[in-house]
């Protein structure tokens, strides 16, 4: 079965981090922040932090170029300017992304994605990975701040409470093709909102 984890490392001390990789039989932590380090949070800089995984028998890998928030190229952003998830998730780098998860999997590694917020909802680990690893086919799990599990179908259904309250009363809306449209507008609003902006640069 194709299964990957997120996770967002605020919520933790480093021991308690990497105990709860090994709570959920991670073998590989994917670090999908854009700038690997962390003036805050020392001990989830880059280098300090695959020390410490090693040391608990778990790898570290990057991927920044195949699932980082921030791309240099800017054929992937919208006429805004923020980071359109939906252009990305279909581009050759995401995919050649997932392609090595994939064969990482056959060869029984075990893979979380690893950001720094705390909640999947605000952060692109959910509205950019998690829908895209789904789309892939692969089944995503968000591990929180308490250790409890979050599936994607559970962030969806977050999206739809975040913008959609009054879907029910909408008699328009009342199959689950229909509902999908609204989740798909949903994973759009919230891409708007927490996607990185060249303005930003």
């Amino acid at each position: 079965m194709k299964h990957i984890y997120t996770i967002g490392y605020t919520s933790f001390l480093i021991n308690d981090f990497i105990d709860t990789l090994i709570r959920n039989n991670i073998t590989c932590v994917i670090d999908v922040r854009s700038t690997p380090f962390s003036q805050h949070y020392s001990d989830y800089n880059k280098d300090t932090l695959e020390i410490s995984l090693r040391n608990r028998g778990i790898l570290y890998r990057n991927y920044a170029h195949e699932f980082g928030a921030r791309q240099e190229n800017r054929i992937f952003y919208s006429n805004e300017g923020y980071l359109d998830f939906s252009k990305f998730i279909s581009s050759e780098q995401f995919l050649e992304g997932v392609n090595k998860v994939t064969k990482g999997i056959k060869k029984g590694y075990a893979f979380a994605l690893m950001c720094a917020e705390k909640d999947p909802i605000n952060c692109h680990r959910s509205i950019m990975l998690g829908k895209g690893f789904k789309e892939c086919g692969f089944t995503v799990e968000h591990i929180k701040a308490d250790g409890k599990i979050e599936t994607q179908g559970e962030i969806e259904k977050r999206l739809l409470d975040m913008y959609f309250k009054d879907r029910q009363q909408l008699s328009l809306f009342s199959t689950a093709s229909d509902e999908d449209v609204l989740i798909s507008e949903g994973y759009r609003k919230r891409n708007k909102e927490i996607g990185f902006n060249l303005e930003d640069m």
